[in-house]
């Protein structure tokens, strides 16, 4: 992997496969550029594809403490060294690093998000506060491995399969990405939709929702690309959290593939 350094310093390792117009994949809780690679090989043949290790994961660096714009600022370097303006995908958690990035000024020319897993209402910013709570008692008591069990939970892994995880090789690697999950809850704030600074995303955006999510996660993705000025809906049949790298790549394939959009740009535009 390449490195580059973020404005403060911290080395953000990156890949860059293919070639084509650059796209930026930013993964979600407990991921690395490797967890993007399947999904980056199949894109490869059409763009110039990178996957990185965010803040504190994998072969990047860990300046602290930490702040959602330290993120925005990785982001921002790792999109230098691509070209400048970049299209991005972001799953989950890193669906809403994204979008902070373009609100906050991250030149991009298109935006797609799977599931950003926001908690709107009152019973979800209850359900966030107390796993925020318990999150970092976990964390501060050095229980790593309580820590991504409870994440684990919290996307719907019942306890019996989260035990057989315990077991498996790729185990140790999710627990040493613990300390991460205090990034990803920092940057879902409260759980809200934060529906100022949505209202400041300038790029085409597509969000995308697995259809065979819970319906509250559906009505959040309704909700947040109403929100955005320039959003579109995409539910994907049979998709949830797990989502499979081979029926994404096609929807991103022609949503990224500007000689395509430009031309159906003014139909479409809302």
């Amino acid at each position: 992997m390449d490195e580059t350094l973020s404005r403060d310093g911290t080395s953000i390792a990156y890949r860059r496969r293919g070639d084509g117009p650059p796209v930026i994949l930013v993964g979600g809780a407990l991921g690395t550029a490797a967890t993007e690679a399947p999904l980056a090989t199949l894109l490869a043949s059409r763009f110039t594809v990178v996957t990185y290790d965010r803040r504190g994961r994998g072969a990047s660096g860990d300046g602290g403490p930490y702040a959602v714009r330290r993120e925005i600022e990785d982001l921002a370097a790792v999109a230098a060294r691509a070209g400048g303006r970049v299209s991005l995908f972001g799953m989950l958690s890193g669906g809403a690093l994204a979008l902070e990035a373009q609100a906050a000024g991250l030149p991009v020319d298109l935006l797609a998000v799977y599931d950003p897993p926001y908690t709107p209402g009152a019973a979800g910013l209850l359900y966030k506060s107390r796993c925020t709570a318990q999150l970092h008692r976990l964390l501060s008591q050095g229980d790593r491995d309580g820590a991504v069990a409870l994440y684990l939970s919290r996307t719907g892994l019942p306890g019996t399969t989260i035990a057989r995880m315990r077991q498996a090789p790729m185990w140790p690697g999710l627990v040493a990405l613990a300390h991460t999950l205090a990034y990803d809850d920092t940057l879902l704030g409260d759980g809200a939709l934060p529906v100022g600074r949505l209202a400041s995303v300038t790029a085409r955006t597509l969000v995308v929702s697995g259809g065979s999510g819970s319906a509250g996660t559906r009505a959040t993705t309704l909700a947040l690309a109403a929100a955005i000025p320039r959003a579109r809906h995409r539910t994907l049949t049979g998709q949830t959290r797990e989502l499979a790298p081979q029926v994404i790549a096609p929807v991103l394939a022609e949503f990224f593939a500007r000689d395509v959009f430009a031309g159906r740009a003014t139909a479409e535009a809302p």
